[in-house]
């Protein structure tokens, strides 16, 4: 892995150099995926049916044999090990129970002239959830979605899985029953999310869609995205831990990996206090990469966005990993509490040895979908109150009327916005 140092005196062009990643549309997905979205628009489930056809190897003649009734759902949910049934079951309840925490709530008060003002929080009719699927297991981004959207009170819960050759996951399927997903359908791809976005003969038109995917999806979601609302377009997968020397080197090393492994252009960094304590993580490092499944694929992303990072002291590594903003951020320190005061921007904050960022992925309760590449200097996790909007409330009082509508008269005028002034001036006495 690279090795860096605050003290270098090109160490910020270096850290540039590191963080730096090509966001920008590939034009050829780009064009692709505008010939899906507009097909799907057009001619509907025909569209759908075939896409399905092209890209999973799976052939129906209607769109119900692409869907997943709720007595599927509840029987793959029956038919798992009672050990996964219950993490299942687990992880749900906890991450259920810190959304609850997350609800908006309505508000208002009245002011010395007897005008009402406040907010009133309504949940989205209905929105839609993207799940990747066939070998792929990803239950946690069933719950991660899905639950926040029923906490919210959201009207329907629509989930698009793809499934190809007809392979269907137990576990997803079951994810979904516990979460309380209202419908199935076994599509994916920009086809699915220009499904969710426009609406079908099947296929009914959501308010928001969430969830992760590939390049197609992502540039779909970000196509759709005004037509519907959306969470984020996530980029590669991001780890930062901070570490004093107090955590076994072994334990930072497999945090590196967890994130390494998802593919070779996620990005895992450690910052340290102590050179002696980074050359004990590389070698930890290279002692267990050997027997990891993934070790290609860890490898990789070490090697080319990996870095250990030596800083002068603690606050010194906070400054940075503010810099960095990363996806998930592990303070590897004694007093964790203190330092994560220090942080500014970081999607997820790690506390202390024991929390690998493993849990916060599958059952700690907070959310795992998280912003990338920086964009946690101005987002947050998704959340309960992705899935609310917020209506202003205004009544205004027969003597609020008349020395607001001379304000409002004023400012009117003075944009010239002659009928603006003139229905404030028609209620002033």
């Amino acid at each position: 892995m690279l090795r860096l140092s605050t003290q270098s005196s090109d160490f910020s062009a270096q850290l540039n150099r590191l963080l730096a990643f090509e966001t920008a549309q590939n034009p050829d997905t780009d064009r692709a995926v505008a010939e899906i979205c507009a097909d799907v628009q057009t001619h509907g489930d025909a569209a759908l049916l075939d896409y399905t056809a092209r890209f999973d190897g799976l052939s129906a003649q209607s769109m119900a044999d692409l869907t997943i009734s709720a007595d599927e759902l509840a029987a793959a949910f029956d038919r798992l090990p009672d050990e996964v049934r219950d993490a299942l079951q687990t992880a749900a309840r906890r991450i259920e129970s810190y959304h609850q925490r997350q609800k908006l709530q309505s508000w208002q008060y009245t002011d010395e002239d007897g005008t009402l003002l406040g907010q009133q929080i309504t949940a989205l009719d209905r929105v839609g959830i993207y799940v990747p699927g066939g070998k792929a297991a990803y239950p946690s981004s069933v719950l991660m979605n899905a639950m926040p959207a029923r906490v919210a009170g959201v009207g329907e819960i629509i989930m698009v899985v793809p499934t190809p050759k007809g392979e269907r996951n137990d576990i997803v399927l079951a994810a979904a029953h516990l979460a309380g997903v209202n419908r199935v359908f076994t599509i994916g791809g920009a086809q699915a999310v220009a499904a969710l976005a426009y609406g079908t003969q099947t296929v009914p038109q959501v308010d928001k869609i969430t969830g992760p995917g590939n390049a197609y999806v992502a540039a779909a979601k970000r196509r759709v995205f005004g037509t519907v609302g959306i969470d984020m377009v996530a980029g590669p997968s991001e780890i930062l831990v901070i570490a004093d020397g107090s955590v076994p080197a072994d334990w930072v090393a497999m945090d590196l990996f967890s994130q390494a492994e998802h593919d070779e252009i996620a990005q895992a960094i450690l910052i340290a206090t102590s050179p002696a304590y980074l050359d004990d993580v590389a070698q930890s490092i290279e002692r267990l990469i050997a027997n990891m499944p993934r070790r290609d694929i860890i490898q990789a992303s070490l090697n080319n966005r990996g870095a250990m990072i030596l800083a002068q002291d603690l606050d010194d590594a906070c400054a940075v990993a503010n810099r960095i903003a990363p996806e998930h951020l592990e303070l590897c320190v004694e007093n964790p509490e203190q330092w994560a005061q220090k942080i500014r921007h970081a999607g997820a904050i790690f506390m202390g040895g024991y929390t690998s960022e493993s849990l916060g992925d599958y059952c700690a309760g907070p959310n795992h979908v998280l912003p990338t590449s920086r964009s946690a200097r101005f987002s947050s996790p998704l959340g309960t109150y992705d899935f609310q909007k917020r209506s202003s409330l205004i009544r205004v009082s027969r003597a609020g009327a008349q020395q607001l509508g001379q304000t409002a008269s004023v400012l009117a005028h003075g944009e010239g916005l002659t009928a603006h002034a003139r229905a404030a001036e028609m209620r002033m006495e």
